[in-house]
C-alpha cells in the first residue's frame, strides 16, 4: 500500500483533546475505505494538522476525512523514505 501525508489548513488553536478526537473519528471508519491511519501532528499557533497513512490511494483517504467530519486541503503521495 502507498504511504500519504494530508494536511488540513485552518486549524488555529487546535488543541491536543481535539486533535485525538480527530484522529479517533478517522480510526473508527478507516477500514471500510483500506486506509490506516499511522500518526497525526497539529501546530496550534499555524493551524496546520498532518496525517500520514497507508492508503490504496489519496481519494481513500480523503474520503475517510470527509465522513469524519474534516476534509483535507492537500493530500501528497509519500513515495520515498527511510
Amino acid at each position: 500500500m502507498a504511504e500519504f501525508m494530508d494536511v488540513h489548513h485552518g486549524m488555529r488553536g487546535i488543541t491536543d483533546e481535539q486533535l485525538q478526537e480527530a484522529h479517533r473519528a478517522d480510526r473508527a471508519i478507516e477500514t471500510e475505505e483500506g486506509v490506516r491511519f499511522k500518526r497525526a501532528w497539529a501546530d496550534p499557533q499555524s493551524g496546520e494538522v498532518y496525517c500520514l497513512s497507508e492508503a490504496p490511494s489519496a481519494e481513500a483517504v480523503m474520503r475517510v476525512h470527509e465522513r469524519a467530519g474534516h476534509p483535507a486541503d492537500e493530500i501528497h503521495a509519500v513515495p520515498l523514505t527511510t
